[in-house]
């Protein structure tokens, strides 16, 4: 079994893919076993902590200089501050925000310079698309600027990954909305990555002199860069395989021709796969040798060892324990701050949710 390459898989539940659309996919791919979740020399991560409780859906999160987290929540559209300790503070209800299906207020970044331009960034569905913002933050939220408009949105697939890569721009995630055509569209902005300034222009070097880094994509909903600069990132399937990719500067990743493994030429199989049930990966983080992946549909925190740019073997964490996992980020202590996602609609709350919770690392 080629463990360190790819670790496609048979096909499962559709729900907890996140919706269906209507392209039909290679129905050709190769399977293998499923990932082994025991057997492995990976080093555990320690019992998690319950930092905050009562949240509306927490998307997503990013972290201020000091060691604070900027939070975000999808229905509310409202963006908190949490500190290490566990007290949040509510900064106010981001205006234009539309929330609808599985848009809403979606991923938050904040500048590499803040220390000198007090600036954040954030990413919402809006009345007519999917947009991204700046604004100032020094304990008041300024008024929004937007960057990037004219994003697809829908009911499903908006994406919303906001993070600065370690080349200095703005990485941007984008669903293709359930319209799988949009996504091999390069002049659409629909089922890609982007890569822009901090201003939102195209970056320099990006392949076609436009916004976007990569496309035939999904929906993306996690993007990490290893300790050697490499990108990864997590993608949603239809109904058979949910992945995780290794991001490459002008590659097509297939969607809606090919999901999961296809070995079809012009397209980028992924790194890695599950069966839907299983996954439905979501937030993405990088710490102590392995990627770690939330997952909405299998209710458990993936943890994948990784050899250089090879996965090894995918480790089941916490199943069940805590119902959905939306957010994975490394905090500056070196935790991994994890957010549930059991009030959106497809859940079963408990009185505490949603929670951030902290996941010491060895």
């Amino acid at each position: 079994m080629r463990w360190h390459l790819i670790v496609p898989v048979a096909a499962a539940l559709l729900l907890a893919a996140c919706s269906s659309s209507t392209d039909s996919p290679d129905q050709g791919a190769p399977s293998t076993p499923a990932p082994l979740t025991s057997g492995t020399a990976t080093a555990a991560p320690g019992t998690p902590r319950t930092l905050v409780t009562g949240l509306e859906v927490p998307w997503a999160v990013a972290f201020l200089p000091g060691g604070d987290a900027l939070v975000t929540e999808r229905d509310s559209a409202r963006l908190l501050r949490v500190t290490p300790a566990g007290r949040k503070t509510v900064i106010g209800k981001v205006p234009g925000v539309a929330p609808e299906g599985e848009g809403g207020l979606l991923g938050v970044a904040v500048s590499p310079a803040y220390t000198r331009d007090r600036t954040i960034y954030l990413y919402y569905t809006a009345a007519r698309d999917n947009r991204v913002v700046k604004a100032t933050y020094d304990g008041r939220l300024g008024t929004p600027r937007p960057i990037i408009t004219g994003i697809p949105k829908g009911g499903i697939h908006n994406g919303g990954r906001l993070v600065f890569g370690p080349d200095g721009m703005l990485y941007v995630t984008t669903g293709e909305t359930g319209q799988g055509g949009k996504a091999q569209n390069r002049g659409s902005l629909a089922g890609k990555i982007l890569r822009v300034t901090p201003d939102g222009a195209p970056a320099p070097g990006n392949p076609f002199g436009t916004r976007v880094w990569t496309y035939g994509h999904r929906n993306v909903q996690g993007i990490a860069w290893d300790g050697a600069k490499r990108l990864f990132a997590t993608e949603f399937g239809q109904d058979r395989f949910d992945e995780i990719n290794r991001i490459e500067r002008g590659r097509n990743y297939g969607w809606p021709a090919v999901e999961g493994i296809g070995h079809r030429s012009g397209y980028t199989d992924p790194l890695l796969t599950w069966t839907t049930d299983e996954a439905s990966p979501s937030g993405l983080a990088y710490a102590n040798g392995s990627l770690w992946a939330a997952a909405l549909g299998g209710r458990r925190l993936w943890q994948v060892p990784l050899d250089g740019p090879k996965a090894g073997r995918p480790v089941a964490r916490f199943e069940s324990a805590y119902g959905r996992l939306r957010a994975a980020v490394r905090a500056p202590d070196g935790s991994l701050w994890i957010t549930t996602s059991n009030r959106d609609g497809r859940g079963d709350p408990s009185p505490d949710d949603d929670r951030i919770l902290v996941v010491p690392l060895g």
